[in-house]
């Protein structure tokens, strides 16, 4: 059967924006260019413990052998930005927990990945039999080297693909196809001088353009990593207690993001603008009942309270937080250590409290003497 692959690739992407997808891209599967790079990464030890962004070596930015036959990659976008995410409101209240606007709606893996499988057929029913495979940010690839060569987008300084038409507020899934179907150009770089992204990240995690060094990132720390998070990180995380959204948050080509089509994504009550106290209160039944189908649950009880812990110890201080610390003692010796700093802080907050609303001259002689001075200094 002879295939007309031309028609082929531009029926591809009608199926997809009828299964949803914002933007479908087709590129090869050569990402030699980007082998060094990646080395240098894991090298440096910016993976921190993630462990397997170095298992499987070079094979990320190899698909072929990934899946052997494959020659092509079709990229796809799907918007999440939901509707009223009130960024800043949350942010700028510190006894309001933040959760990046990813996480707060349902999982976007499986979602994805059934879309995708839904594409492979309808691709099959044409072409027959053919060897294909989903994924979804769960396999050893480079999908955003992948997506900016189907023409998604470029590669911002903050290393997230951004596209002129809808910002960075998207997911990114592929298929891997062993027909060889036209690609796609690559969109040009439009970041020109803007280094917004990475003067306004919190704890200065983009260490140079398109480089994260993830021990520093608040997404790395409150996501990936279930240890104890330095305590150099833990005022800069403020009340963030899932993920991080500074560096897209400032990004000049958000304004012209779209809102999701997906009611999926949209944001759930249980999880959108909770006191970080109420959050805190859950009990681990009460967390798997609410996060359940969404992509915090897999960070599990303990770590959920971690990042609330610190969550809780950069607030303002309150009575009810000191003794919700204490309730939570001795379930388990990394929160502990967490539990015992927000502690320390709430303790010097409200020391500072009783301080400011003495008279002025009895101020001025608490703090000379907390300094060690004699008092008539």
């Amino acid at each position: 059967m002879s295939i007309d692959y031309h028609a082929l690739a531009q029926q591809i992407k009608l199926w997809g924006q009828e299964l949803g997808f914002q933007h479908v891209g087709i590129c090869d599967v050569d990402l030699s260019q980007h082998e060094a790079q990646l080395q240098r990464w894991l090298d440096a030890g910016y993976h921190g413990e993630m462990d397997w962004m170095a298992r499987h070596g070079m094979m990320r930015a190899r698909p072929h052998e990934l899946l052997p036959g494959t020659v092509r990659v079709i990229s796809v976008r799907m918007n999440y930005l939901p509707p009223n995410a009130e960024f800043a409101q949350t942010l700028k209240n510190p006894a309001k927990a933040y959760i990046s606007r990813y996480s707060l709606g349902r999982d976007y893996h499986k979602l994805i990945r059934n879309r995708l499988k839904k594409l492979g057929q309808n691709i099959e029913q044409v072409v027959g039999q053919f060897g294909h495979r989903p994924f979804v940010d769960s396999a050893p690839i480079l999908e955003r080297p992948l997506a900016e060569k189907s023409g998604l987008g470029w590669t911002g300084k903050h290393s997230l693909i951004l596209s002129q038409e809808a910002g960075s507020w998207f997911f990114l899934g592929e298929l891997l196809i062993d027909l060889p179907l036209p690609v796609d150009t690559p969109e040009s770089n439009q970041c020109g001088k803007c280094v917004a992204c990475m003067t306004s990240c919190p704890t200065g995690a983009i260490i140079e353009e398109g480089v994260v060094d993830a021990r520093r990132c608040i997404s790395y720390l409150t996501i990936e990593f279930d240890g104890i998070i330095p305590e150099e990180f833990r005022e800069k995380i403020g009340n963030r207690i899932y993920g991080c959204d500074d560096c897209q948050l400032v990004c000049p080509f958000n304004r012209f993001s779209d809102i999701t089509e997906e009611e999926d994504y949209h944001c759930r009550n249980s999880l959108y603008q909770q006191d970080t106290l109420a959050l805190f209160a859950w009990d681990e039944a009460t967390f798997l009942k609410n996060t359940e189908g969404s992509a915090i649950r897999r960070i599990g009880h303990i770590q959920w309270l971690r990042n609330l812990t610190i969550a809780l110890g950069n607030a303002p201080y309150q009575p009810e937080i000191i003794d919700a610390l204490n309730d939570k003692l001795a379930l388990n010796e990394i929160l502990d250590v967490h539990i015992y700093w927000a502690l320390e802080q709430q303790q010097q907050k409200r020391a500072a409290i009783s301080i400011d609303v003495l008279p002025t001259k009895t101020k001025r002689l608490v703090r000379i003497i907390e300094k060690g001075l004699p008092r008539d200094a």
